[in-house]
């Protein structure tokens, strides 16, 4: 381990520095996942500083899910997960959100869900076209009156559609996203006429285009969805 962590100097915040220092082993996999890290009095000595500021520097680490404290048994590094990058992202959306943010998560939508489907058309499996044609279904049933169940089975629908691009970047970047939609949604059901209908036609569209490994018209009826989204925001939410 001597050659993992050197000495310190003082010139900067020690427990960041130690933070810092184990981060990066940790990234450049000189500690892989499951490694045992030294024990404290062992990472003290190697980064000549005292066990305040070393375990000041290790409660963050923890606390950002890079290792695991075990009492009587040391500190390991934690393989961290799809769900903690987005849980991250959820709590961010979360804390940051008002009408501004609606509109700016449309744009984003705009900017990069058409190509998402597009993706979703070329390396979806047949278990993302069963999974998309069965929510076209829950949604086509769901109750009128239930606008909450509404709002969360369109948000499963693209959601849907992320996964079935097979790529787990895309995922981790639009789940956030989606998660945030169904408050907007719920008062669009629930006070635009028709909008379900007009949802569902352009859900059914773009699992046509999908089903068929149509790229460019699956990229083309998801972009008139969100064109039609951005129109209803600027109408009917955005000056609330």
């Amino acid at each position: 381990m001597e050659d993992i962590f050197q000495k310190i100097g003082t010139t900067q915040t020690l427990s960041q520095k130690i933070e810092r220092n184990i981060e990066k082993a940790i990234r450049e996999k000189k500690l892989p996942i499951g490694a045992k890290l030294p024990s404290e009095r062992e990472l003290c000595e190697m980064f000549a500083v005292s066990r305040t500021a070393l375990r000041e520097a290790l409660r963050r680490l923890s606390a950002r899910g890079l290792i695991e404290i075990k009492k009587g048994s040391g500190m390991v590094v934690t393989k961290i997960e799809l769900k903690d990058a987005i849980s991250s992202l959820n709590l961010y959306y979360d804390l940051k959100f008002d009408d501004n943010l609606i509109g700016q998560i449309i744009e984003l939508r705009l900017a990069f869900e058409p190509e998402i489907a597009k993706m979703a058309a070329i390396n979806r499996t047949d278990l993302d076209l069963k999974n998309m044609e069965a929510n076209l279904i829950e949604f086509a049933k769901c109750n009128p009156d239930n606008t909450q169940l509404e709002s969360d089975i369109d948000n499963r629908f693209h959601l849907a559609v992320a996964r079935a691009t097979e790529n787990p970047f895309v995922i981790i970047t639009m789940e956030p996203v989606h998660n945030l939609l169904p408050r907007m949604r719920n008062f669009i059901y629930a006070n635009v006429d028709g909008e379900k209908e007009i949802t569902l036609g352009y859900h059914k569209e773009i699992v046509n285009a999908i089903r068929e490994r149509d790229a460019e018209r699956a990229y083309e009826k998801m972009q008139a969805h969100l064109d039609r989204n951005m129109q209803v925001y600027k109408k009917f939410f955005k000056h609330l």
